[in-house]
């Protein structure tokens, strides 16, 4: 079988609904490790979320075409996969991992030796090798370690030019795509390898942990977690960032380590700017809402109400022992009155077709609850949340707040949203005029609850007081539509038995 059949490329798919690029965040293997068809190979960020890539192919990873920090445009090969590796190759071809060569360069002019660096060639047909480097964001290193690097790379490449011609040679993509401190080529020493907590499996960290690592260019693979399970903690990236006590590789004069470190650490400490390209979530947010306001003619309308007895049902409910171990809270009574809301007002759950120019009227409700994450801010939605019971929706809003904050909402659930609250009251907001989401035609605003001086019975007292508002589209709500939708959810949570008569 011919060599270049027995490589698979996988391509960048589009994880999400029309993106064209994505970020690199992790790779979870290197070249020469096995794989297997389902197997998650890497940790991809898109406008809308992280997503783990499984391989749809067994064999061995031959080449990692981008490293971590690139941005890969939908359908390029990013990893290359050889199916075959036991098989031996056709007479006159490279083995599995070497460089491809022309058949009229077998035999080379001039004496050449065998194990002379043959011209490269691509590997598939139709497609083009790896250039010899990629390109990579700059990372910040530890003082010494870029030294270090450095001469690892140099002496390995040293080491690969005196190697005996059997031994394949890598080729420089693979070696720029593996960590810092890796071997620079397969005839390098085992013992160059720096020490790993998980020797070819993946690391343990949560996305706000890589982020971090990322940030002070901290190599996770070379961290030693103290978390449960073996995940790394944000204590152990810190501990790894700090300057290592360890002797240097070379002999310094007992004066020279107190006086290096300081001129690495003058220009971050008198930087005045700090530029973060804008890319992934907050990318997206920004193009989305842009589009949202100057597409979608923005109304927005206040109420202040009195929540005492909703906060009176909230804690009765926590005390319910069949609703034990549930997170009961104000925002679950809201969620209620909005649904409800909805019910009595079914107008106002449309959408604007632009194309076909038609309003389209969904009979259904998937509630969006925006969350703010360490990649900005997302909006995950409850499907179906029309049909929901108040304790699965206590456990929808639960399990959607989770895995917001450990990075891992996948792009489906945060498609075809059809009405959003946004709880700014978490943050010690009163209310705030929220843009709608694209394809939306209403946000809510739960803004915060607090001890007031209210006229109740006649009487002035403290009551629980919060303020609500209401934006949406003024294509498909007109003023009476969304004053009453805004005066349903008020009056539910002024008097929340109303969930009763009126349901």
């Amino acid at each position: 079988m011919s060599n270049t059949a027995r490589l698979r490329e996988f391509r960048l798919p589009d994880v999400g609904e029309g993106l064209t690029e994505a970020e690199i965040l992790k790779w979870y293997v290197r070249p020469g490790d096995a794989v297997h068809d389902g197997m998650v190979v890497c940790e991809v960020e898109t406008a809308k979320a992280a997503v783990e890539l499984p391989i749809p192919y067994d064999g061995v990873v031959q080449e990692i075409r981008f490293a971590e920090g690139d941005t890969v445009d939908v359908g390029t090969p990013i990893i290359a996969v050889d199916t075959e590796p036991g098989a031996a190759p056709e007479p006159g071809e490279p083995a599995a991992g070497a460089e491809a060569v022309p058949a009229d360069s077998a035999a080379p002019e001039g004496g050449e030796t065998p194990g002379a660096a043959p011209k490269r060639e691509p590997v598939l047909v139709g497609y083009g090798v790896a250039q010899s480097s990629t390109k990579r964001r700059p990372r910040k290193a530890q003082p010494g370690a870029e030294t270090a690097v450095a001469s690892a790379a140099i002496q390995a490449e040293l080491n690969g030019r005196e190697a005996a011609p059997p031994a394949p040679d890598v080729p420089e993509a693979r070696v720029s795509a593996t960590e810092p401190g890796a071997p620079a080529s397969a005839g390098a020493p085992a013992a160059a390898a720096p020490a790993a907590p998980a020797a070819g499996g993946p690391v343990l960290a949560k996305p706000p942990v890589r982020k971090l690592a990322k940030d002070l260019g901290v190599d996770l693979a070379a961290v030693v977690p103290t978390g449960d399970g073996g995940v790394i903690t944000r204590d152990d990236v810190h501990a790894a960032a700090a300057p290592a006590p360890a002797a240097p590789a070379r002999p310094v004069p007992a004066a020279e380590p107190a006086a290096r470190p300081a001129p690495a650490a003058e220009p971050a400490a008198t930087a005045r700017e700090t530029r973060i390209p804008i890319k992934g979530v907050r990318k997206a947010t920004a193009q989305a809402m842009v589009a949202s306001a100057f597409t979608a003619p923005h109304v927005t309308e206040f109420v202040t109400v009195d929540v005492t007895r909703t906060m009176k049902l909230v804690r009765e409910l926590k005390e319910d022992p069949d609703l034990a171990g549930l997170r009961i809270n104000p925002l679950l009574i809201v969620v209620k009155a909005l649904l409800l809301a909805i019910r009595r007002n079914p107008e106002v759950n449309s959408a604007w077709d632009e194309d076909r120019q038609e309003i389209v009227r969904r009979h259904y409700v998937n509630l969006g609850i925006a969350a703010a994450t360490p990649r900005g801010l997302i909006v995950p939605n409850i499907k179906d949340a029309h049909a929901r019971s108040l304790p699965e929706l206590a456990t929808e809003l639960a399990g959607l707040v989770a895995t917001a904050r450990e990075g891992r909402t996948t792009p489906e659930a945060m498609q075809n949203g059809s009405v959003t609250i946004t709880n700014v009251g978490v943050f010690g907001i009163d209310t705030g005029t929220p843009i709608l989401n694209p394809g939306e035609p209403a946000i809510l605003a739960f803004g915060a609850i607090r001890l007031q001086p209210w006229v109740h019975k006649g009487k002035v007292k403290p009551r629980h007081v919060t303020t609500l508002a209401l934006s949406f589209d003024h294509r498909l709500v007109d003023g009476e539509l969304g004053s009453k939708v805004l005066a349903d959810v008020a009056a539910v949570l002024e008097r929340p038995k109303r969930l009763l008569t009126w349901g």
